[in-house]
């Protein structure tokens, strides 16, 4: 199961032996990003809709969120000790709820 916790290690097996700029280049992103998330860093949410496509997995199957917008917020968190990974995981749980949330309230309004 992938977990926002474990999305680099997830990223790291899926590539292999494949080398890292051809893998960013094959989901869509910079190598320098791949990089960052295969370390542990959260991309933003454009990116990581990116790599859970690549991954074959679905981002609600990840964050417990479905139908989270791309223009409303996006979580990114970055890793820093004061943060833990529970932590932030619940923040971008909390997030991405709200923000689903928030379009149906606008969708209303419309």
């Amino acid at each position: 199961m992938v977990t926002l916790e474990n999305l680099g290690l997830r990223v790291r097996e899926k590539r292999g032996e494949q080398g890292i700029r051809a893998a960013a280049k094959e989901i869509g992103i910079s190598h320098a990003t791949l990089s960052r998330v295969e370390r542990g860093f959260m991309p933003d949410l454009a990116n990581y809709r990116r790599i859970c496509r690549w991954l074959g997995i679905k981002v609600e199957d990840v964050t417990g969120v479905s139908d989270a917008p791309t223009s409303v917020a996006r979580v990114h968190f970055r890793k820093k000790p004061t943060v833990s990974a529970k932590t932030a995981q619940k923040l971008a749980q909390m997030i991405l709820t709200a923000q689903v949330a928030m379009a149906g309230i606008r969708m209303e309004e419309d």
